[in-house]
């Protein structure tokens, strides 16, 4: 998966599971979030992979280019 959403009590677990995905390549994805549920203290906190992120990214940018060379064809043949 190339994003995940973690979340959990703020605990020791949680701690661990963090360290987990950081530890299979992933990497934090903005800053945590935290609420109190009338109990405990509940955590969440994004990641991603940046390989899948790059990928993404770059087939973003081939759709987009592809979107702006047809746009050109069609107005060459307009003038034609």
């Amino acid at each position: 998966m190339a994003y995940r959403l973690l979340t959990g009590p703020d605990d020791r677990s949680f701690c661990e599971r963090i360290s987990a995905a950081l530890a299979e390549g992933y990497v934090l994805h903005g800053s945590p979030a935290a609420t109190f549920n009338g109990t405990s203290v509940i955590v969440a906190q994004a990641l991603v992979l940046p390989a899948a992120v790059a990928e993404a990214d770059a087939a973003v940018a081939r759709a987009v280019d592809a979107l702006e060379f047809d746009g050109l064809e069609s107005e060459g043949q307009a003038g034609a």
